[in-house]
């Protein structure tokens, strides 16, 4: 079944024909690209703030589950009920998000039961991200102590908003667990600093820059701290880049973040999948509510490299390859089908036994099933156990990206 999916239209998103989401939007949607709007996040599943749709009878997928359960498979029933446990998502960054981190399940059940006002529902939110269409950057995770500390010893501005006290205390941490609390600390110091400030720090801090040597600037990330501090001026996220790591992933390469992973995407486009969830506890780069007490007190403050949270892809074929978190909620395939590859027989993708959304990013091809054509944006919903076969058209690869549930 084809399915159309809603378009999210939020302030960091890229704007009109520009943005992979609009992009994507015009496969299953009659509406017009708007230039000036930001094209945000195209989402595709069952969220309520975000339901797809099935395109032929407009009916909610959620709505088609519960009247067939047999389109989902039994160990998903099992684990799951009679819903999708997963948001497949695309997203188009043109500015910094919110510096944020998603709670654990019983953390989730916790606020929505206090402030359902600001979670909206009891579930986690871990995400895979990967990125499309060239380098996607991101902040993500505590970067190594040794890193923090040189940042906090060479800019004299964000030791001062951190405070004397948690600098010396990491500097003379020694254990991990000394070293953990130490940062828990230097970090909690500086998101509770009053905004006064923290803006008359960065205003410092950026008219120094101009100042640096070639290398020094280099040293310490003045063009990523620039780049956001442009976009939020005063804004105590800005420092986040001293405290975060920063990675750029190439296309196709992905990284895994659980809870409590301090984490904020700065720009380029990307594909996510997550535990169906809309839970976001933010600090920083955002006009929206900022819960510092709740987002400090969670957080994950284990340091250390980026690389921890990278994605292998596992070979399936020669066409492809999957990816399993170390969660049941979901996991990925994709397929990359050169014309060639079919020019003899159709390619049967891998069935699957649980239900499963598809994404076409690039290229044509006909189903064997249907003999209907499917074209880049389209989006399908595979029921459980169900074969689809493609025989590729034109002179593009076949590249479609596949989410399921990991039961």
């Amino acid at each position: 079944m084809e399915l159309r999916c809603a378009v999210q239209k939020y302030a960091w998103g890229k704007a009109g024909k520009s943005s992979l989401v609009a992009q994507l939007s015009q496969g299953n949607s009659s509406a017009p690209i708007v230039e000036d709007d930001p094209y945000a996040e195209l989402w595709m599943g069952t969220h309520p703030s975000g339901p797809s749709v099935i395109k032929t009878s407009n009916e909610p997928l959620l709505n088609h589950l519960l009247n067939n359960v047999d389109s989902l498979g039994d160990e998903e029933k099992k684990v799951f009920g009679t819903d999708l446990p997963f948001l497949f998502k695309a997203l188009s960054v043109a500015k910094a998000l919110s510096i944020q981190a998603h709670p654990n399940k019983k953390h989730a059940e916790e606020l929505f039961a206090t402030r359902p006002d600001l979670y909206k529902d009891p579930n986690h939110k871990p995400e895979m991200v990967t990125a499309w269409l060239g380098p996607f950057e991101a902040l993500c995770g505590f970067r190594p102590i040794a890193d923090i500390k040189f940042f906090l010893q060479e800019i004299n501005e964000l030791a001062a908003v951190v405070g004397n006290s948690a600098c010396e205390a990491l500097v003379k941490a020694e254990s991990d667990s000394e070293e953990m609390q130490a940062l828990r600390e230097c970090f909690s110091a500086l998101m509770n600093t009053s905004e006064e400030s923290i803006a008359s720090a960065l205003k410092q801090f950026e008219q120094r820059i101009p100042s640096f040597s070639a290398e020094k600037m280099d040293s310490l990330q003045c063009d990523l701290f620039t780049r956001i501090a442009s976009d939020f001026p005063g804004d105590v996220g800005c420092w986040s880049v001293y405290f975060m790591n920063y990675v750029i992933l190439q296309e196709g390469e992905s990284m895994f973040l659980g809870p409590n992973v301090p984490h904020a995407y700065i720009f380029g486009d990307c594909l996510e999948c997550m535990a169906c969830s809309d839970n976001v506890v933010r600090a920083g780069l955002t006009p929206k509510f900022k819960d510092i007490d709740t987002l400090c007190s969670m957080l994950d403050y284990q340091p250390g490299p980026v690389d921890r949270f990278r994605m292998k892809w596992s070979t399936v074929d020669q066409f492809c390859q999957t990816s399993s978190p170390p969660v049941p909620d979901f996991a990925m395939a994709r397929l990359r089908l050169p014309v060639s590859a079919t020019v003899d027989k159709p390619y049967g993708l891998p069935v699957r036994s649980n239900a499963s959304i598809l994404l076409i990013l690039q290229g044509q091809a006909t189903s064997a099933e249907t003999k209907e054509d499917l074209s880049f944006g389209q989006v399908l919903f595979l029921k459980a156990g169900q074969q689809l076969t493609v025989q590729v058209k034109g002179d593009q690869d076949l590249i479609v990206y596949q989410a399921f549930a990991n039961v």
